[in-house]
């Protein structure tokens, strides 16, 4: 089987042949390969060549991103405050150039997609993250109740961008799937009230998650923290499954797959045991074992490899993870 092969059918609770999909979606941080590179990584390696050096199943990145390209002038604020504010800053947003890149990317990788030799995620900017983005963490929490008027403006303007994004996109080639960047939850749970969820962001994922559908991508979120209690606000909105799903903040994918027997899912190993040898990394994946074999589920680390796992830790990761992919899949 191709990698795509493996990741498309693990997205559609269908069999692998030989294993699960090996995936890192978000790999390691800067600072683990520079350590790696002083434990023997080659030094030159790319980060291409870093995903074959450990046999992973790459999943390549298409990005898209709402916010300011190119240069604001001075006198235009990137921080939006109010209405005027983010007319004066709008014509820098939803770039055309933006959506052109990424068609270009998708030009370049479609010998390849369509080979079968890696997946494609298609990054799009959510309706919780894009407003946080160019207001700022404090305005935006205040703007759900000061001015709500604003918020599905730039929302609005959002759902529109994303569409034209898939539509350019779709001409060219078909993502495997789409990652909302949301980021709205926390280690103790949801950054907003489901009221204020169906109010200012359900209505866009409504417009927009269909269309998805309607082409065969699966639609997924990226929202750190513990996203348990906000399962059921993404699945009404049309989502289909979440990832990172951190074990620090307490998501217990077991209890998940109980509870939601058609949600997908990626992420999940704690990457907090790989530092610490086989033995925890085994029990770990043990832990992950019975949800690996129900489908649904692409198995990673919960977030980038940290830099106190050792190259000689990471490498027991990667033969473990080939171990239990295999397993998985008889």
């Amino acid at each position: 089987m191709t990698a795509r092969d493996r990741f498309v059918r693990t997205l559609n609770f269908q069999n692998c042949d030989d294993r699960l999909p090996m995936v890192e979606w978000a790999a390691w941080w800067d600072l683990t390969i520079e350590r790696w590179k002083t434990e023997g990584l080659p030094k030159d390696i790319s980060w291409d060549d870093s995903l074959a050096h450990f046999a992973l199943d790459p999943l390549v990145l298409i990005g898209t991103g709402a916010g300011p390209a190119g240069d604001v002038p001075p006198a235009i604020s990137r921080i939006v405050t109010d209405e005027a504010s983010y007319e004066a800053l709008r014509p820098y947003l939803f770039s055309d150039a933006g959506i052109a890149g990424a068609v270009e990317q998708a030009r370049r990788l479609k010998a390849g997609h369509d080979r079968g030799d890696f997946s494609i995620r298609l990054w799009l900017d959510g309706y919780f993250w894009f407003p946080r983005a160019q207001m700022g963490i404090e305005q935006h929490m205040l703007a759900f109740f000061d001015q709500p008027e604003l918020m599905h403006r730039m929302n609005r303007d959002l759902a529109d961008y994303n569409l034209k994004v898939i539509d350019a996109l779709c001409r060219v080639l078909t993502p495997d799937m789409v990652g909302f960047a949301e980021d709205m939850s926390y280690n103790h749970g949801p950054m907003l009230s489901r009221g204020f969820f169906d109010e200012f962001l359900r209505p866009y994922y409504e417009r927009t998650v269909p269309e998805m559908k309607r082409r065969g991508i699966k639609v997924l979120v990226d929202t750190d923290g513990d996203v348990t209690t906000m399962i059921p606000w993404l699945l009404a909105a049309g989502i289909e499954g979440v990832y990172p799903l951190e074990r620090q903040a307490g998501v217990d994918v077991a209890k998940l797959r109980a509870a939601f027997p058609r949600l997908l899912m990626m992420g999940g190993f704690d990457k907090m045991v790989m530092s610490r040898g086989e033995a925890p990394m085994r029990a770990e994946f043990e832990r992950l074992l019975p949800v690996m074999r129900s489908g649904g589920y692409v198995p990673s680390v919960d977030h980038q490899t940290p830099p106190e796992v050792s190259l000689a830790n990471y490498q027991i990761y990667v033969r473990l993870f080939r171990e239990y992919c295999e397993r998985a899949a008889r």
